[in-house]
């Protein structure tokens, strides 16, 4: 669709500039502003005999500070407390306090001169002990020159962490898979469960080469409507590997399970290198957001993923966020945060990957019972203890070396046949290292099943027993002197899992308390469209069924639900509304929230798919209305001739105070919604990507955007398919009844989307056959037009031709020519009456598409569809 724009519409389309900007007013900006004052340090927590060398002293976050000052006392006096230090992190240590002595802390804020109060005070103690053995407990992780850890870009990267709005369909977080409870790794990921069920090498469900992993985003285009995934259809897709823990991620030198994230940092725009050593945190944190089964569409990019940071609200979907975290976002957008953290508001993917980098290197599980005991501070458990023996003695500790318990180096343990996931050598090409994989950190293992790079064994006791029987595929590059019978009996066994169990978690990882604890999630909330009710079936017994999983938040512009498993080609409508749309098998003509149509792709029955991404306007009054929407999908073979979804359910939520952008300034949402409110269809390929690039083209220039979104609006008006759809049915009421009492125009907005959705089903202008679909529809709507209730009181079938015509076009205001008039009278042949239908309506086609009418009631036409959309 390519209409060219009329000189004779310049001026209507300074109404469309005005409609355009309207919206921006309706949105305020804010900005940063300078430091006044300081709030002192919330939640100070020191460490109470965990440490027989110092004491750890953290704190929440302080907006605005740069510095924190902790103090130290015998008494509980803060006047005569002395000041131990600074640090801008969140975290301090105290290595000079006497062991076994209570202590009073104290934290206060800084920025410059500008201090705040003193915190409260909180006692700890170093422990009475030292430290004992070839291991020592752990310290917090390196970190790279480049990329200091401060408490303001830890809580920044906490913010991204968590906030689901880092994926194209905004049901993904980087924290989705990866909960503190669960060891860092995926709560979802269970050996058995169809849900987190990859098909693995041979591409087949329930064989021995399954992978259990992570549920990433469903299959998804960069208009935001879904694609249908050959292997996952409407489901989330699951990733080829099981997600790492990101507790203790920091020590690594590289990550990933095949250590695909270097040490070298790179921009991934211009690809300069911003870290040469030490960055494999900021080198990982790049693959997830782009990945298109984790979190992505397929075609997204790093430029797309910073818009949509800098453009969205700071953790608005998470139903509740830790008090800290949330006191020290307070309210402020995601540009503010980045002034804070790095100086400027710049939103970049270096900047991001930085801050999340940060805030893994302060997740460091330094507290186990391991750490206690090598410490002194507290012996292992009797079995802990035997089992400790079995892993140092046993070969073990070989690969699970030092105070990490692991080696950080490849190998291959014969988990599965070395060449159904070729592990590192898809990294570096070397034949040595096919079936190879990094060796995990033990740190927190008992808490994060299912185990190994595929998920293959859900429990420890399945582990240690793969292990005692010296694994299950053999392969040239695995090392038979570690991968052996270790010929372990079962009191062995269960004391090395005891081990492992109990002695290696961090009881803050295990009650997910700070630095562990973390925002609620959206996916894991009540927030999440509910399924209701039943369908009715349609062609082979199939139920059509609805997928509504992305958040109804206020402002979204991409609320996407898809329809599968119905009758493939067939005419299908969304239809959401205050009330149930029912089981039909009528369509409700109207919906108080969205009724979209579109033709199902696929062939067959239970072949049929589609989507439909809608715009949750940014409305206050819709937060906490309930809506219900249901797909009605034509099926002959259904009863009535319509199968329908089950209903899916869903409340809007959200804070339309925090909205600083207008989802519309957005090209992309500009023109898709220029297709459903135009057009009532989604955008085709071709055309959304021709409307996108004449705004995007324009780069940064906003006069020239702001132009070319004007002369975009308006060749939606004008177009051909809307001027034979939408344009043909106000034509249609006006030459029927004339303008409505009172107003100016001849149609209402809840009489005009119906009619207007008729005309233009399955009519996309340029493809084939598209003027005989519409010839079609015309016909087909003008022959139920003249039979409604309302036109045949007004007209009845006693009236004659010549009467029946000069009030059409009377109505119309037009005085038509001679040739016109004999035209649409002639339509009866010799009749003396107007009872045939079909004369009926071909003669009410003649006048509302009489060329004087079209041009007589263009610019109010114009004026009211801008006032529609």
């Amino acid at each position: 669709m390519r209409t060219t724009i009329k000189l004779s519409i310049i001026g209507l389309l300074l109404l469309v500039a005005i409609l355009v900007f309207a919206n921006r007013l309706l949105t305020g900006s804010s900005t940063q502003g300078q430091t006044t004052s300081l709030s002192a340090p919330a939640e100070v927590e020191a460490s109470d005999n965990a440490y027989s060398t110092k004491v750890s002293i953290s704190w929440d976050a302080v907006r605005g500070a740069t510095l924190y000052r902790v103090f130290r006392n015998t008494t509980s006096d803060p006047g005569t407390a002395t000041a131990l230090g600074t640090t801008p992190e969140g975290t301090f240590f105290d290595t000079t306090g006497a062991a076994g002595q209570t202590l009073f802390y104290w934290v206060r804020a800084e920025n410059g001169s500008i201090v705040s109060p003193l915190s409260t005070a909180d006692q700890g103690t170093r422990a009475n002990g030292a430290i004992n053995g070839p291991v020592p407990p752990l310290n917090p992780p390196p970190q790279p020159g480049g990329n200091l850890v401060t408490a303001t870009k830890a809580y920044l990267g906490k913010t991204l962490f968590w906030d689901e709005q880092l994926s194209s369909t905004r049901t993904v977080a980087c924290g989705t898979c990866h909960f503190a409870a669960n060891g860092g790794s995926d709560a979802r990921a269970i050996v058995g469960n169809a849900r987190s069920a990859n098909p693995g090498a041979d591409g087949v469900f329930g064989t021995a080469d399954d992978v259990f992993a992570s549920p990433g985003v469903i299959s998804n285009n960069s208009d935001g409507t879904f694609s249908l995934s050959p292997v996952y259809g409407f489901h989330e897709q699951v990733t080829g590997r099981k997600s790492r823990s990101y507790i203790d991620a920091g020590f690594s030198p590289v990550l990933f399970w095949d250590g695909r994230a270097s040490g070298t940092f790179t921009d991934p725009i211009g690809g300069a290198v911003v870290l040469p050593i030490g960055g494999a945190l900021e080198s990982q944190v790049l693959g997830p957001p782009v990945s298109s089964t984790e979190m992505a569409n397929a075609n997204r990019t790093w430029v797309d993923v910073a818009s949509r940071v800098a453009n969205s609200s700071p953790l608005a979907l998470s139903p509740s966020v830790p008090a800290g975290l949330r006191d020290w976002i307070g309210g402020r957008s995601y540009p503010e945060l980045f002034q804070e953290a790095f100086g400027t508001s710049d939103v970049t993917p270096v900047r991001i990957a930085e801050a999340i980098a940060t805030f893994e290197r302060t997740l460091y599980s330094d507290r186990t019972a391991f750490d206690m005991s090598v410490q002194q501070i507290a012996p292992l458990g009797a079995a802990e203890n035997r089992g400790l023996g079995i892993f140092n003695t046993r070969g073990c500790n070989v690969c699970h070396a030092g105070n990490l318990f692991s080696d950080n180096a490849f190998h291959n343990v014969g988990v599965r046949p070395q060449t159904e996931d070729t592990g590192r050598f898809q990294v570096t090409g070397n034949a040595n290292n096919i079936g190879e994989f990094r060796t995990p950190i033990l740190r927190n293992v008992g808490l994060r099943g299912p185990y190994f790079h595929d998920g293959h064994f859900q429990t420890l006791e399945e582990v240690v027993a793969f292990y005692n029987r010296g694994g299950d595929f053999d392969a040239p590059n695995i090392n038979h002197n570690l991968i052996r019978p270790l010929g372990l009996n079962a009191q062995q066994q269960s004391d090395l899992v005891a081990f492992l169990r109990n002695a290696l978690s961090d009881p803050r990882v295990v009650a997910g308390t700070a630095p562990f604890d973390r925002p609620t999630l959206y996916s894991e909330s009540n927030r999440v469209s509910q399924a209701t009710g039943t369908g009715t079936q349609g062609a082979g017994g199939n139920i059509p069924q609805a997928t509504a999983i992305e958040p109804p938040i206020v402002g979204n512009p991409s609320f996407t639900v898809g329809v599968s498993n119905a009758l493939g080609g067939a005419q299908a409508v969304l239809v959401i509304d205050s009330n149930d749309p029912g089981t039909g098998p009528a369509i409700p003509a109207t919906a108080s929230f969205a009724r979209i149509s579109l033709t199902l792709s696929g062939s067959g029955a239970g072949q049929g798919f589609g989507s439909a991404s809608l715009l949750v306007p940014a409305n206050s009054a819709l937060v906490g209305s309930t809506f219900f929407g249901r797909w009605f999908v034509k099926d002959a073979n259904a009863a009535g001739g319509m199968a329908v979804s089950p209903a899916f359910k869903f409340t809007v939520f959200g804070d339309t105070s925090s909205i600083t952008t207008n989802a519309i300034d957005d090209a992309n949402t500009f023109v898709v919604q220029h297709y459903r409110d135009f057009l009532n269809r989604e955008a085709d390929p071709a055309g959304l990507s021709f409307w996108n690039s004449q705004i995007t083209r324009c780069g940064t220039d906003a006069t020239c955007i702001d132009a070319n979104r004007v002369n975009t609006s308006g060749a939606f008006f004008l177009s051909t398919e809307f001027q034979e759809s939408g344009y043909l049915v106000y034509r249609f009421y006006k030459s029927a009844f004339g303008n409505l009492a009172g107003a100016p125009v001849p149609v209402r907005f809840s009489d005009f989307l119906p009619d207007a959705q008729q005309i233009g089903q399955g009519v996309i202008v340029g493809q084939t056959g598209w003027q005989t679909v519409m010839e079609s529809n015309k016909q087909a709507y003008a022959n139920a037009f003249v039979q409604r209730t309302q036109f045949t009181s007004t007209f009845p079938t006693s009236t004659a031709p010549a009467s029946f015509v000069d009030t059409l076009f009377a109505n119309a205001g037009v005085t038509p020519s001679s040739t016109d008039r004999s035209a649409a009278i002639a339509e009866f042949g010799v009749a003396t009456n107007t009872a045939d239908t079909a004369a009926r309506a071909r003669a009410l086609r003649r006048v509302a598409e009489n060329a004087t009418l079209g041009q007589q009631e263009f610019n109010r036409a114009f004026v009211l569809m801008q006032y529609f959309g």
